[in-house]
């Protein structure tokens, strides 16, 4: 019997994207971009930080935000029948500062992400990657500790720890990345990933 981990996107996965929920709260069509469109994260953080800078848009704005997302329908359930069969951690992009209350409204799930630098005034002046290339590097560090590990996500910066996992399926994928990725099977319910995974494991 292995020891397995399941490795989950957040945000597409489990929760609505904050970015673009926050681009409709805020009326600023600009920040919906996401690494479905810009797979380089650098590049996408520093636009984002700069359209927040031009607005005098600083973290407590997002926070309220991010306060009213609910997880998407069914993924706490799934997290919880999931947490039943495996160890599940969530590897996100997104920033501690970010999470928190999404978390709470998981059920505290273990989360690995980044974190952001925030001025006293509340401004976001930079951010700190945990790792370069945190999924894939999370995933390799999870198995020279003796686990296999299995993957899912929605987005190119999913593809590096879907690939290097046992197992890696992508999920409520957009159609490009499904097309540009033929040999990841791709799921749209809940259900079916769960199944899917616990296949995975026999």
């Amino acid at each position: 019997m292995s020891m397995y981990i399941t490795c989950l996107d957040l945000e597409g996965v489990l929760v609505p994207e904050i970015w673009i929920a926050f681009a409709e709260a805020s009326g600023i069509p600009e920040l919906r971009k996401t690494t479905r469109d810009e797979p380089d994260y650098d590049k996408l953080m520093k636009y984002r930080l700069a359209i927040l800078k031009e607005h005098g848009l600083g973290l407590k704005e997002i926070q309220e935000t991010i306060a009213k997302i609910e997880p998407m329908e069914g993924a706490k359930e799934f997290l919880d029948k999931l947490r039943d069969l495996s160890q599940v951690i969530i590897i996100s992009d997104t920033f501690t500062q970010f999470a928190k209350p999404l978390m709470k409204k998981l059920g505290m799930p273990t989360i690995f992400c980044n974190t952001l630098e925030v001025a006293d005034n509340g401004e976001i002046t930079g951010y700190k990657m945990r790792v370069e290339k945190s999924k894939y590097t999370t995933v390799k560090a999870l198995q020279s500790i003796g686990y296999e590990t299995i993957a899912s996500g929605d987005s190119h910066n999913d593809l590096g720890m879907i690939k290097a996992s046992k197992a890696g399926f992508l999920f409520k994928s957009p159609d490009n990345i499904k097309a540009d990725n033929p040999d990841i099977p791709a799921y749209e319910t809940y259900d079916e990933l769960y199944e899917t995974i616990k296949n995975a494991m026999d």
